[in-house]
């Protein structure tokens, strides 16, 4: 498989390395990640990841070449999982306690109602994406369900022509910011992916979903 062609537009390099070395660890080390990495095009980033700093200096399309090395590795089942739990991971390892969001943890904003809690920590977090990536996000209120939105996704950057979403990577992290947010397991689906020809990539959490 040949590395996508460079999109311009960029990760923080921090995010890319925690999801990298998350996924070395979930894959059962190093020989198995390097023939992930070369599958995918990624031959450069054996024992080689970006460094931990919050220069966006990670191309979507290495992170989207990332994503789909996974499915090819795993097959389609095993790629979704491996991406949902990375996804999950890189959240609470990179994301959880960062910035805004480092303000959820108080006791003050968990006493406050479930669906003001993620309203305001989901918002959080695309502001946060919008501000140290180029992956603008935004989120919108609906009576059941928030709608998390992304424009320019790394996940599935470059990828068309597929009859399903692809972005487990990002259901699984909004699954964990949900999950934190709200101490609750919520119902997270991709509904519309730019692969397959959206204009944007839209993930509904269901605001009374939890188990």
């Amino acid at each position: 498989m040949q590395a996508l062609t460079p999109s311009g537009y960029y990760l923080p390099n921090r995010f890319a390395r925690i999801a990298l070395e998350t996924t070395e660890e979930l894959v059962s080390g190093r020989a198995v990640m390097q023939a992930l990495l070369e599958g995918a095009g990624l031959a450069d980033l054996v024992q080689n990841y970006p460094p931990a700093n919050l220069e966006r200096g990670f191309d979507f399309a290495h992170f989207a070449a990332l994503n789909l090395g996974m499915e090819t590795l795993y097959g389609p089942k095993g790629g979704r999982g491996l991406a949902l739990r990375v996804g999950r991971l890189t959240f609470e390892r990179a994301l959880s306690s960062f910035g805004a969001l480092a303000g959820t943890a108080d006791a003050a904003f968990r006493v406050l109602p479930l669906g003001l809690k993620l309203r305001i920590g989901l918002a959080a977090l695309a502001r946060i994406f919008s501000e140290i990536s180029d992956q603008a996000s935004s989120l919108q209120e609906h009576p059941h369900e928030l709608h998390f939105v992304v424009q320019r996704n790394a996940v599935c950057w470059g990828r068309s022509g597929e009859e399903k979403p692809v972005c487990f990577f990002m259901v699984g992290l909004l699954q964990e910011a949900a999950h934190n947010l709200s101490g609750r397991e919520l119902r997270v689906d991709e509904a519309e992916c730019c692969a397959q020809g959206y204009k944007e990539c839209r993930f509904v959490i269901h605001k009374d979903s939890s188990n």
